[in-house]
C-alpha cells in the first residue's frame, strides 16, 4: 500500500535537484508551495527594516496574539512563499495572527544578517504594541536554529523574551557532530551531509561554526521561554532535535519533543496531502495557543 509520506517523496524526486543557487532557492519554492494556501486566509505584506514579511490571518483568530515564523533553507533559500501554507496553517490551529519574515539569505548576507532581521522583527511586534507575552516564536530547519540564536540575542540584551518556541526539524549543530547525519543519510530524501556543509560555510561567513549563535547545541539556554521541539524519525537532523532538548533540560526550561514516526524534514509543509503534517500542525496550534492564552 502507498502511504501519504511515500507520495510526498515521490513528489520530492519529481524536480532534479539543481546545482545553482537561483535553481535550488526556485525548487524549495515550488516543492514547498506545490499545495497552495487556503482560500479564507488573509495576507498582508509589510517591511521591517531590510526585510518583506507577510502577515496572515484566519478567519475567528486573534489578531492580538502572534506566531512570528522563520522559513527554513539552510539560511540560503526558502521564502515566504515556501513556508506561506504551513505557517497560515499554523495561525489558524493556534488561532492567532501569523508574521512570515523573510531575512536575508546566505551568502550574499552571511551571519549575522539573518539575526539581526530576526531580532528587528521581534522589536516591530513590540513596537506596534504586541505584548511579549503574547508572541510566540518559531522556525523550522535553520530558521529553528535562528528562532533559538534570536532568545539569546533578546535575554543577554535585557528584552522581552516571546511566551514561547515551536521548533521543527532544528538545525542547531552547524559542524554537524550528530551520527544520525550518517545514520539516517538513506531515509532522508532532503537533507544530506555534503549539502548542510556548503550551506554552513555560506551561512558563517569566515565565523566558527561553534558560536552559539550560529549552532545554539552550545549555548547556555537559561531563562528561555518554554519550547515545544517536532522532529521526523526519518530525518538526518534527528540528533539535532534530540541534543538541544538535552541543552533545554540541563538549563531547567520546560520543553515537550515530539518524534513523529516516519516522518521526513519538515513534513509540515505537505500537511495538505499528509495527515501526519496536519496532527502536527494541530499540535504545534495547541501548544501556541494554550500559552498564548495565559
Amino acid at each position: 500500500m502507498v502511504e501519504e509520506i511515500d507520495e510526498v517523496r515521490a513528489l520530492l524526486k519529481s524536480l532534479p535537484r539543481p546545482t545553482s543557487l537561483a535553481e535550488r532557492r526556485d525548487r524549495l519554492d515550488t516543492v514547498a508551495s506545490a499545495y497552495g494556501v487556503a482560500p479564507d486566509i488573509a495576507f498582508e505584506r509589510v517591511r521591517i527594516g531590510h526585510c518583506e514579511a507577510e502577515w496572515s490571518l484566519a478567519p475567528g483568530s486573534d489578531p492580538g496574539r502572534v506566531l512570528l515564523y522563520f522559513h527554513g533553507g539552510g539560511y540560503c533559500s526558502g521564502s515566504i512563499r515556501s513556508h506561506r501554507g504551513m505557517v497560515s496553517e499554523t495561525g489558524r490551529a493556534a488561532g492567532v495572527r501569523t508574521l512570515a519574515l523573510g531575512y536575508r539569505l546566505a551568502p550574499e548576507h552571511p551571519f549575522p544578517a539573518a539575526l539581526e532581521d530576526a531580532v528587528a522583527a521581534v522589536e516591530y511586534l513590540l513596537r506596534i504594541g504586541i505584548p511579549a507575552g503574547q508572541i510566540a516564536i518559531g522556525g523550522d530547519s535553520a530558521g529553528g536554529g535562528l528562532t533559538l540564536a534570536t532568545m539569546i540575542r533578546l535575554r543577554d540584551a535585557g528584552r522581552p523574551l516571546p511566551a514561547c518556541a515551536w521548533l521543527v526539524s532544528p538545525w542547531v549543530d552547524l559542524e554537524m557532530t550528530g551520527a544520525s547525519i550518517d545514520t539516517k543519510d538513506a531515509d532522508d530524501p532532503l537533507i544530506h551531509r555534503t549539502y548542510l556543509q556548503e550551506l554552513a560555510g555560506a551561512y558563517c561567513g569566515g565565523e566558527t561554526p561553534r558560536d552559539p549563535l550560529i549552532s545554539p547545541v552550545h549555548a547556555d539556554l537559561r531563562g528561555l521561554p518554554p519550547a515545544l521541539v517536532q522532529v521526523g524519525s526519518a530525518e538526518t537532523l534527528l540528533d539535532d532535535a534530540v541534543a538541544i532538548v538535552e541543552r533545554f533540560g540541563e538549563a531547567d526550561v520546560a520543553v515537550t519533543l515530539e518524534v513523529w514516526p516516519r516522518m521526513i524534514h519538515a513534513w509540515h509543509l505537505w500537511s495538505a496531502r499528509l495527515s501526519a503534517g496536519r496532527q502536527a500542525i494541530a499540535s504545534a496550534g495547541a501548544y501556541i495557543g494554550t500559552r498564548l492564552a495565559t
